[in-house]
């Protein structure tokens, strides 16, 4: 893997290559801000989601009815682009015998967005973590995001927004707590991002 400097010495190179003197006052300390910036955008590289996933069986008794968590705001880098994508994210599960604390829940999805990422992919790994760690009776996950990929070049439609849901157990197999799940996010999300 390469070191700061490495990293550093790449930055240099791509502001002289987009012409731009990389010794000048205003960018001189801008490769080290990239990196550090870099660091932190990246960081979910270095987390188990497993780990943080603290289940509580006090507290869940005869509960399982669903339980949710919205308008969790995330930011992501898009993998084909290196440009970022951010949005919202609800995610809901029914208990089977065991709870976990909600704010794991946010956690989970902070770990996945700090990777890079596509959001069809961090939908289902979100989705996928809670379904092995909880094995809850259903899981459901929706992002809505908006992607400066799509915004500020090629179509440059600015304000679109991608919808992706990824759903477990009992939100695949029961319409009713599928439409509850899906109420849910709707309810919440309107149509701001």
């Amino acid at each position: 893997m390469p070191g700061e400097r490495e990293c550093e010495g790449a930055v240099r190179t791509l502001i002289r290559h987009f012409a731009d003197d990389a010794t000048r006052e205003g960018l001189r300390d801008t490769p080290r801000r990239v990196v550090e910036a870099w660091t932190h955008w990246t960081s979910g590289y270095l987390q188990d989601p497993g780990e943080v996933l603290k289940c509580f069986e006090d507290g869940a008794e005869n509960y399982d009815t669903l339980v949710t968590v919205g308008n969790l705001s995330f930011f992501s880098l898009c993998e084909h682009h290196l440009a970022p994508f951010w949005g919202r994210a609800y995610v809901g599960y029914i208990p089977r015998g065991r709870i976990v604390g909600l704010s794991k829940i946010a956690r989970v999805v902070e770990i996945f967005a700090r990777r890079l990422q596509v959001q069809e992919r961090m939908t289902r790994q979100i989705a996928d973590t809670l379904q092995e760690h909880l094995n809850p009776l259903a899981v459901g996950v929706c992002l809505r995001a908006r992607h400066s990929c799509m915004e500020s070049r090629g179509v440059q439609k600015v304000g679109a927004v991608t919808t992706t849901s990824a759903l477990t157990g009992e939100f695949k197999t029961d319409a009713a707590a599928r439409a509850e799940f899906l109420r849910f996010t709707e309810c919440t999300w309107g149509d701001a991002l």
